[in-house]
């Protein structure tokens, strides 16, 4: 990767990521620091910078965000490749720092194409967005301006390599319209963690809201006046949905020590369930397929969906739906040393009913360690109800055990004829039921989820979906949710987008966003639509 010494130039830019060198203060009030992430490398700017590929993130380095109203807080090294430092191991070079700032969706490509800055030394920025025009931009403080489409749009993701503290932290800048309270002189409140708004803005009368991620409602003088800015520190950059921009409906995801592995539904593809591994959730390359063509199950003959990896007991096993040779659909199960294969079917279905589908198979562990199945009946087929079921299974994982029991039905209005697609996690001593419901093929389709104190139930439903269509997507649903190393929690799923859905050529694509735990979890501001700072 190059890097390249700060050189003044104007860009416009919706969100702003920022990664840069050491010795970049972080200012606070109410808590956390402005922050800012990164974009990967790719090709070099005309600030003379480089900067990523325009994807759907921009990922890099650490770096932190200066004091809040001072344009240089955090003074930068532009220029300078930095010392090595002959301290500590004998012989030693020490790396000079770097920053690297992304910048997010809003971003004026005519003024600045390139989503990711490299720089060496240390670059921050205040959080400080100033409106010109139809535009607002951020002044970094090597002088460099990125200006971003709208009044108020900047966002921020600063990243530094070897920044003082690695804890993402936000700082939300808010417009000159906000209320703030008496006690609050300052116009922003820093955050520890990732906190993001979609752009929502209420109207009242006299008045308008935005509700963030974190539940926090700022007011603002006027009617559609909400303007936000938020800059990202060691957040490790920014990303936009989709992460995978084709075909991959039914996204299973296991997280395997320190990546992430994930599989979907294949259809009729002459490799069964092609196999993605990712590092941050957000960036798959494929490795491989659970069936390659000439190791496909010998009973299964087409229909191969919603597969899933696990790690159960001393090994791993991928379940799947498949249509048995009888023109039943059923669950199949294959085994395998390593996550990413080989694997070896079972031989015959896991689960196979003679007069009923019974599909999308999901694993689970009790706080015991005892592992369990949950799984659909497609009764929806036949114009009946489709009953999730859930049953022991023995301790690898390849036999069910005792009497299987009803988690759920299809009871609640917005589920129509369907409740589909389980994913099953314990989290503070209570087991969530994942859920989707309604018609896969339209905007009808859903998130649900239900919660117990037993693996087995009873479940009681939240009620309403925790995720639903919006303008840019349609049909979110079949998801997993998974805990990040740093305990954190994700829900990859796939969507239509929108004036794409269900027509020749049309795909579901895979999407990603935080859940937040509280009484119930819930998916804030999502599916999301601009950029966001890195899971």
């Amino acid at each position: 990767m190059r890097f390249f010494s700060a050189i003044p130039v104007v860009s416009v830019f919706g969100v702003l990521a920022l990664s840069g060198g050491c010795g970049a203060s972080d200012s606070g009030s109410n808590g956390g620091a402005a922050g800012a992430s990164a974009g990967q490398g790719g090709a070099v700017s005309q600030a003379g910078s480089l900067t990523a590929d325009a994807g759907h993130t921009a990922q890099g380095g650490n770096a932190t965000a200066g004091s809040a109203g001072s344009p240089s807080a955090g003074s930068s090294n532009a220029g300078s490749s930095g010392a090595a430092d002959d301290a500590g191991a004998a012989g030693a070079i020490e790396a000079p720092c770097s920053t690297r700032v992304s910048y997010g969706d809003a971003l004026d490509t005519a003024l600045h194409a390139e989503a990711v800055d490299n720089f060496y030394g240390t670059v921050s920025w205040d959080g400080v967005c100033t409106d010109e025009g139809a535009s607002s931009y951020a002044l970094l403080s090597n002088g460099m301006k990125r200006y971003f489409k709208g009044l108020g749009q900047c966002v921020v993701a600063v990243d530094q390599t070897c920044a003082a503290s690695d804890v993402c932290k936000t700082r939300i800048s808010y417009g000159a319209a906000w209320q703030n309270a008496a006690n609050h002189p300052a116009q922003f409140d820093n955050v520890t963690g990732r906190v993001f708004w979609d752009g929502a803005c209420e109207n009242g009368t006299t008045s308008s809201v935005a509700t963030l991620s974190n539940g926090w409602a700022p007011h603002f003088d006027g009617v559609d006046a909400c303007a936000l800015s938020f800059s990202y520190t060691q957040c490790g950059g920014l990303y936009t949905n989709p992460v995978i921009a084709s075909d991959c409906p039914d996204p299973g995801v296991l997280r395997d020590g320190s990546k992430y592995l994930l599989s979907c539904t294949s259809g009729g593809a002459a490799n069964a369930f092609a196999i993605r591994t990712s590092t941050d959730l957000v960036h798959w390359s494929k490795t491989g397929s659970i069936f390659p063509s000439a190791s496909k199950p010998t009973w299964a003959t087409g229909d191969f969906w919603a597969p899933e990896i696990h790690h159960v007991g001393a090994h791993y096993v991928a379940y799947f739906t498949a249509r048995n040779s009888d023109g039943k659909l059923s669950i199949g199960a294959a085994t395998a040393t390593a996550a990413g294969g080989p694997y070896k079917d079972l031989g015959q279905p896991l689960v196979h009913d003679a007069t009923l589908g019974m599909i999308d198979a999901t694993e689970f562990a009790s706080a015991d360690g005892t592992p369990y199945l949950a799984w659909k009946e497609d009764g929806n087929a036949v114009g009946k109800h489709t009953p999730i079921y859930g049953q022991a299974l023995s301790a690898d994982g390849t036999k069910l055990l005792g009497t299987r029991q009803t988690l759920i039905s299809n009871d609640l209005p917005w589920e129509g004829g369907v409740v589909e697609g389980p994913w099953i996690v314990q989290h503070s001593g209570t087991y969530f039921l994942f859920y989707s419901g309604a018609s896969y093929a339209d905007a009808s389709y859903a998130v649900g989820v239900a919660r117990s104190q037993s693996p087995l139930g009873p479940y009681e439903k939240a009620g309403p979906p925790i995720l639903k269509t919006n303008a840019a997507w349609v049909g979110p649903g079949h998801c997993s949710v998974i805990d990040t190393p740093a305990g954190e929690s994700y829900m990859v799923y796939h969507a239509w987008q929108a004036g794409h859905v269900h027509t020749p050529g049309d795909g579901r694509l895979t999407l990603v966003d935080a859940v937040h735990w509280g009484d119930w979890p819930s998916v804030p501001e999502a599916p999301s639509v601009h950029a966001r700072p890195m899971p």
